[in-house]
């Protein structure tokens, strides 16, 4: 919760400028995002490309020794590789720790037979192609529930349907949350409002998306934003860090995303990747604590959500029977 006795947020450079006569335009409440999460805070933090167990404890020991809070921690490679010793101990690890653990669920199509998707235009991406596809989704995302998983990463909008219906009827548990990858992110409030329609609890935006397009989104579409303040070098490798007060101030509620340019794509993960998964797993947790520490000198701190909190609150949806 803010303190009311702590100094207003100010804007990064604004004393200074100010000072030269080369102020900035006064912030319209009007931007301002209407929206947070439920039990108060407006903002939460995610760890993505955690891979596994060695992964998760690197970020956990990094963390601590940062004091970056974390509210959810995000694999990117699927359940299917991981092994199921390997699920359970990220999920008893994560739980000591009451953070949420979040898995990518099945196929994809930048991985399988499909030519397309190599082509200049990408083709579909990383949607699954055909029944077979989807099923290998379904079957993740029962077995990764199953072994305690409560959060789903999904990209594909047959799968998050698909997703959801099973959680409406009780095949997967009721407080599973569904969570929409970068990489098929809407990026206008029309499509952003179908996502959480289909059952997103909260829906990745690409990472260059501007402020006023922040402000759209909200207008339409109170579900959990998530947006890399620093995205790889796939998603362009944007690094926002001087925007994280204003991300906030239009887009909460917003999980803040610690991603990493100019590093190695480690998807899908194996041993053979090791040391780099490592090494950036750790330096993902630094890049949050500079973000951090902005968001601290900027007087912009305040209002992040309680440690342990994961749901999103009431949203819409559209029937399922």
């Amino acid at each position: 919760m803010t303190d009311a006795s702590a100094p207003a947020a100010r804007r990064p450079g604004e004393q200074v400028l100010a000072a030269l006569g080369l102020d900035a335009p006064a912030l319209d409440p009007a931007d301002a995002s209407a929206h947070s999460f439920p039990g108060g805070g407006r903002w939460r933090t995610e760890i993505p490309s955690c891979e596994g167990p060695e992964a998760l404890a690197v970020v956990l020991k990094e963390s601590s020794r940062l004091d970056v809070p974390i509210h959810r921690i995000s694999q990117g490679s699927g359940v299917w590789m991981l092994t199921d010793a390997e699920i359970t101990e990220m999920v008893e690890v994560t739980a000591e720790r009451d953070i949420e653990l979040c898995l990518f669920t099945g196929p994809r199509g930048t991985w399988d037979i499909g030519g397309s998707v190599r082509s200049d235009s990408r083709g579909a991406g990383l949607r699954a192609r055909g029944h077979d596809a989807v099923a290998g989704c379904v079957e993740d995302a029962v077995r990764a529930t199953e072994l305690g998983v409560r959060c789903l990463l999904v990209a594909d909008e047959g799968v998050l349907w698909t997703l959801h219906r099973a959680r409406e009827t009780g095949i997967i548990p009721a407080d599973t949350t569904l969570k929409v990858s970068a990489l098929i992110g809407p990026v206008n409030p029309a499509a952003y409002a179908v996502f959480e329609r289909l059952g997103a609890d909260s829906v990745n935006v690409p990472s260059d998306l501007t402020l006023d397009h922040l402000t759209e989104i909200r207008r339409a579409s109170a579900a959990p934003m998530d947006m890399y303040i620093e995205a790889p070098d796939d998603l362009g490798g944007y690094v926002r860090m001087y925007e994280v007060a204003e991300l906030i101030r239009r887009g909460a509620p917003l999980y803040l995303k610690f991603g990493l340019s100019k590093a190695p794509g480690i998807y899908p993960w194996g041993t053979h990747l090791r040391d780099v998964t490592l090494d950036t797993a750790r330096e993902r947790v630094r890049r949050g604590r500079l973000a951090l520490d902005l968001l601290a000198r900027h007087g912009a701190g305040g209002d992040m959500a309680p440690l342990g909190s994961r749901l999103p609150g009431p949203l819409r949806r559209f029937p399922t029977a």
